[in-house]
């Protein structure tokens, strides 16, 4: 395996890295993109900085952030990671779900609810049971599906997926069926929203945190909420339909991707862009699935 050094003996990103952007979003003044893939900007400057580098290493899904040593120190791992109360990001990106992120959500009662999932090992799970006794695995698509059952089977867990990406998850314990929205657990709602696949689905928890998988996510390029319109595995144009018949039902603040920035803004904000992104939407045309041209 070929190395690629930014410096002699210092962090570096190898060859295995596949753009996913995840450490892009993680350490944005360390990490940028160069020539379709990550790049180290250059070296931390201090503590804080080298403990960024560790968050994203251990994110990174094939683990091509690596130290000076070129061995991780699993005491330097950081995930969780609470984003915020309650809410938080897994790390641990797994290959299996094209480096999808992944996200707990512990409940006032103290049970936690596990949006997509994050790679497999007995390790990690016990890590996310610290937070509370995990009930529910939400899927929010296909793609993202790989893990589910494991991590459903290892809890005693019940698994959700839509019907239209059932064919992913086909043992699911609860299929989300229909477009209309469901109540999950009290104050968590799946909103089915066709389009990036035939059965995506975008939950919203208590009218503030929105876990939209691959429907939409906050772009550093243009300061907005956007879609994959270059990725869009079954009609960009159901997506406009899904996001006009959906966006007066969707209220929050976080807005928490499976692939692509998160952000926070008021709610009145996130409102006034959803509506925005629906009517841009509907502009939108079919055209091939192009990874290179899509733009984070």
């Amino acid at each position: 395996m070929r190395e690629a050094r930014s410096q002699e003996n210092g962090w570096f990103v190898d060859d295995r890295c596949t753009n996913c952007d995840v450490a892009r979003q993680l350490a944005p003044d360390l990490i940028v993109e160069v020539n379709g893939r990550s790049e180290l900007l250059r070296q931390p400057r201090d503590e804080a900085e080298r403990r960024l580098l560790h968050l994203t290493a251990h994110a990174c899904h094939t683990r091509s952030i690596r130290p000076p040593s070129g061995t991780l120190d699993p005491a330097l791992d950081p995930f969780p990671l609470m984003l915020d109360d309650g809410v938080y990001f897994c790390g641990h990106n797994s290959q299996q779900t094209a480096a999808a992120n992944a996200y707990l959500l512990r409940r006032p009662d103290g049970t936690v609810l596990m949006f997509d999932t994050p790679r497999w090992s007995a390790a990690l799970a016990a890590r996310w049971r610290e937070l509370g006794p995990v009930t529910d695995i939400l899927l929010t698509h296909r793609d993202h599906a790989a893990h589910g059952r494991r991590y459903a089977d290892h809890y005693g867990a019940r698994l959700w997926i839509h019907e239209g990406d059932l064919d992913a998850a086909p043992d699911a314990d609860h299929v989300l069926r229909g477009l209309d929205p469901v109540e999950i657990v009290a104050g968590v709602v799946a909103h089915p929203l066709p389009g990036h696949t035939r059965g995506s689905v975008v939950y919203v928890a208590d009218e503030r945190h929105c876990f939209s998988g691959d429907s939409f996510y906050w772009s550093r390029g243009t300061g907005d909420i956007e879609v994959a319109e270059h990725v869009t595995w079954y009609s960009i144009e159901v997506l406009a339909d899904s996001l006009s018949r959906t966006v007066d039902r969707l209220r929050f603040e976080w807005l928490l991707p499976g692939h692509g920035d998160r952000r926070r803004l008021p709610a009145e904000e996130m409102s006034r862009r959803m509506k925005d992104l629906a009517g841009r939407a509907r502009d939108l045309r079919p055209t091939p699935v192009d990874f290179s041209a899509h733009r984070w």
